[in-house]
């Protein structure tokens, strides 16, 4: 097993920081940037298979499925970190976007020795989440070998939910299993085998764009603004404000007034604006329109 291991790139020495430990601060810094340029190239080479989980996740939830991120130690807490922004940024529930992490809640913060090599209790954690053929799950493991995720894949895949792979190595482990394989090759890290460095950073700039180019396709965006922010606090209140005089215009007492009238919620308030309608009739032409602002408005003009 040991020596499988050492032939994955995510395990192989990098020849540009062989002599890491006898260089300045300055030196370490240059080095370690120099190889992060390296990750967006890797990004985009794979853009393709990205593109095809997002339709698929898309799909998913137009039939009300959900979104499950899988994985162990840095691979979960990524995960988790784009699962927990989907709720403010996007007005999602909760249940929509979801992280399963070997070891559980405990191991965001603490490393739970052993849990990511248990390939069943992968599965057990999914089947407790009552998944069905109309979910979607991702499988993350740099190494692209982790058994917890392996495990919740095979599942997932048996069950006929859509599946999803993101590695780091090429035919990686878990591609084997999953329908979408997701392999970004960054090289080996700058500290051998640290994958919480460029694998890391690789793996949030997918998850970054398969939940925004989703939330953009379900609506959640007007031009590149956050028409679904939830605005749950004093940075997100004046946020959402701004949203709205940015699009219609208003001054900012006016675009105060109507996100209270709209119970602070920027879509309709935009509508509410736009087309002069109330808050009843803004929220039907939400409806009509999926969730889309512009067609919305369209819908607004037309009814009154």
């Amino acid at each position: 097993m040991e020596k499988e291991l050492s032939k994955l790139t995510t395990e192989s020495r990098n020849v540009n920081s062989m002599n890491l430990s006898q260089l300045s601060t300055l030196e370490v810094l240059q080095t370690i940037n120099k190889e992060d340029k390296k990750v967006a190239y890797a990004v985009e080479k794979v853009l393709p298979a990205i593109e095809v989980a997002i339709e698929h996740v898309y799909q998913a939830f137009q039939k009300g499925g959900r979104l499950f991120y899988v994985g162990a130690g840095t691979s979960g807490r990524l995960g988790v970190i784009d699962a927990s922004e989907c709720p403010p940024t996007f007005m999602t529930p909760p249940e929509m976007v979801q992280t399963i992490m070997a070891g559980g809640n405990e191991a965001f913060t603490n490393a739970v020795e052993g849990a990511e090599d248990n390939e069943k209790q992968g599965a057990n954690d999914l089947f407790g989440r009552a998944l069905t053929k109309n979910d979607v799950v991702i499988g993350i493991t740099a190494s692209g070998r982790t058994p917890y995720p392996i495990g919740a894949v095979k599942y997932a895949r048996d069950i006929g939910a859509f599946t999803v792979s993101l590695s780091c190595n090429d035919d990686a482990e878990i591609s084997k299993f999953a329908a979408c394989n997701i392999e970004v090759i960054v090289e080996p890290e700058v500290l051998t085998g640290s994958t919480r460095m460029k694998a890391a950073t690789a793996h949030k700039m997918v998850l970054n764009m398969i939940s925004t180019t989703v939330m953009v396709k379900l609506g959640k965006v007007y031009e590149n603004l956050m028409v679904d922010v939830h605005a749950s606090n004093h940075k997100l209140m004046e946020r959402a404000k701004s949203i709205i005089m940015e699009i219609t215009n208003v001054p900012y007492e006016e675009a105060e007034k109507i996100l209270v009238l709209a119970d602070n919620e920027v879509k309709p308030a935009i509508v509410m604006i736009e087309a002069e309608v109330s808050l009843e009739k803004a929220k039907e032409a939400i409806l009509k329109s999926n969730g889309y602002v512009g067609k919305a408005i369209e819908h607004a003009k037309k009814d009154d």
